[in-house]
């Protein structure tokens, strides 16, 4: 058997084996899957637009079928879950948590209405238009904690320098809507009285843009560490607030370590 005719062969067979794989499914979440959990700690603003930092960590969960497709993760993709999942392109649901801000947080917040927890629900996509390339987008409706929409985008150049680390990194650009910028970054009357700070009545439009990078470590198997860096400069809004202006900064750094650890499991 040649070596292109001996390609086609195990393809074909690999080919029979995902079908024969999906066919006998009983029900959609059948199959192997992964569950890596793990956390972040590092030191970041306060809260959005502060000009102090604070340490601070965070969990990090992922879920999906094993085997899939997915080359390139960021710890700033929030928890996700792909319906659609090919070789260059991949699309689902998406979340992100959100804590209370009040004048606990920081002073600078006093005299302010606080922000309850929350949640942030809406969808990802993500495509692959090279081999060493991720762009990806999630769009995010608010849940208690505010009632607007955010809107995250990222690309990301990796390279794996040796078989164990890889080198991560590029641009990043945030929007978000009106009633988002009016519950984090608004001042109205009472507030303004309250705490000192101008009034101020924000639109909707550009949040911040800025970069971030990573250096990764697949330590072993089932264990992934990373060091990791970013920087974003509030823009529009959030930018002409009166709490960034009078009391904060535009430019707002983070940087931490993460470590995770896969779980591998079947479901009947």
């Amino acid at each position: 058997m040649g070596v292109l005719s001996g390609a086609v062969f195990f393809a074909h067979i690999a080919s029979t084996s995902l079908v024969q794989a999906q066919e006998s499914r009983r029900h959609f979440w059948s199959g192997d899957w992964y569950l890596t959990v793990g956390a972040a700690g590092f030191v970041a603003p306060r809260f959005e637009g502060s000009n102090s930092r604070v340490f601070s960590a965070t969990p990090m969960v992922s879920l999906g079928r094993a085997g899939s497709t997915t080359r390139f993760s960021s710890r700033n993709d929030n928890p996700s879950f792909a319906f659609i999942d090919t070789e260059t392109f991949r699309a689902g649901i998406a979340g992100k948590l959100l804590f209370e801000r009040d004048g606990d947080t920081s002073s600078d917040l006093k005299g302010l209405d606080p922000v309850k927890w929350g949640v942030e629900a809406g969808g990802f996509a993500e495509v692959y238009p090279t081999d060493w390339l991720r762009v990806r987008a999630e769009v995010r409706q608010g849940v208690r904690a505010h009632k607007g929409v955010v809107a995250d985008v990222a690309a990301d150049a990796f390279v794996d320098v040796t078989p164990t680390i890889r080198i991560s990194g590029g641009p990043r650009a945030s929007f978000a809507s009106k009633d988002y910028f009016d519950t984090y970054y608004g001042v109205d009357a009472d507030e303004a009285i309250a705490s000192g700070l101008s009034q101020y009545k924000p639109g909707g439009g550009f949040k911040s843009a800025g970069v971030g990078g990573a250096i990764t470590w697949k330590t072993t198997e089932k264990v992934t560490t990373s060091l990791f860096a970013e920087y974003a400069r509030l823009q529009g809004p959030a930018a002409d607030s009166s709490l960034v202006k009078e009391r904060g900064s535009r430019d707002q750094f983070t940087v931490g370590v993460s470590a995770t650890y896969r779980f591998d499991f079947s479901l009947e």
